[in-house]
């Protein structure tokens, strides 16, 4: 297949600028229909990533290939016409989650083909990242059931009696249903999607990358848990409009963001942890090898004897 350079008609300097101020419309189109829909989350994640994208293009500029062929120009130009002529209607949550993916994909395909695409397999696994786990994860799991069991654990390992039919959680005062709304599975898929951007910026091995998944799962389940478990003594106390103030007012953000605090100190206890690793890794070869380790031997330093300052 022939393929085509940009440089055949602009420069490359041209082709850069032309590609960033795609990319600039696009995001702005998108934080305009998200902030319409008033989706606070999805707004402080779409600033977040789109933050950390440029930050790793922009350590990337001068390496990156634009050498399409026609075919992967003609896809990606459809795939930026699909996002844009999609966002004429009134888009649905589903679209502004994947649009960034869509219209990143598009671009890559645009700028560089097919064979360029590998070059962008960090900033479009960002772009997954950042809506993919709220659209597929909630219709293959459920945590609702879950959900009820722990916050039920809870309260009876906290002096209550307490006894749980299915997805009712039943105070001698009082009971709640947990619904799929609260059954922490936003909170989960949310912290999801910051993990995915932590094990793409930072350099860590497979098996902290794999914690640090498992860990916002668990971090997110327990902290709903406690919040569901706090509710049902509310309810079970008569205090309505506690109840409110945590189910759907400010108190539910207070719980998003000690869910999101805890797990940033876990991101810190991980590269902690790899940096110590790799300091002992360092350690062992220096000790393993005999060139080095006679080079701190014959050090003058050592042996104050032999050096003396002038």
């Amino acid at each position: 297949m022939k393929t085509f350079s940009s440089l055949n008609f602009r420069s490359v300097t041209e082709f850069r600028f032309w590609l960033v101020a795609i990319a600039a419309g696009l995001a702005a189109i998108h934080l305009t229909l998200v902030w319409r829909a008033d989706n606070v989350d999805l707004l402080g994640s779409s600033i977040l990533f789109f933050a950390a994208l440029t930050s790793l293009l922009g350590d990337r500029q001068h390496t990156l290939r634009f050498d399409s062929s026609i075919l992967a120009s003609v896809l990606g130009a459809m795939l930026i016409a699909f996002v844009l002529l999609r966002s004429l209607a009134t888009p649905g949550e589903a679209f502004l989650l994947l649009a960034p993916l869509t219209a990143g994909l598009g671009l890559a395909l645009l700028s560089s083909g097919f064979r360029g695409l590998g070059q962008y397999r960090q900033e479009l696994l960002l772009l997954f990242c950042l809506g993919a786990p709220k659209v597929f994860i909630p219709p293959l799991f459920d945590p609702t059931l879950w959900t009820a069991k722990f916050s039920t654990a809870l309260l009876w390992y906290g002096g209550f009696e307490v006894v749980r039919d299915g997805v009712n959680i039943h105070l001698p005062t009082g009971s709640v249903e947990v619904y799929p709304g609260c059954s922490g599975i936003e909170g989960i898929t949310y912290l999801l999607s910051l993990a995915g951007l932590f094990v793409v910026m930072f350099p860590l091995n497979w098996l902290r990358r794999g914690l640090a998944v498992v860990l916002a799962v668990l971090i997110a389940f327990v902290v709903n848990g406690v919040r569901v478990s706090l509710m049902a003594y509310l309810v079970a106390s008569s205090q309505p409009e506690a109840f409110e103030y945590w189910h759907e007012g400010t108190g539910s953000l207070i719980f998003s963001m000690i869910a999101v605090l805890i797990f940033g100190g876990v991101c810190w206890l991980l590269l902690r942890w790899q940096e110590v690793a790799e300091r002992w890794i360092a350690l062992a070869e220096v000790s393993d090898d005999p060139a080095e380790e006679e080079l701190f031997l014959d050090d003058p330093l050592d042996d104050p004897l032999e050096w003396q300052e002038p």
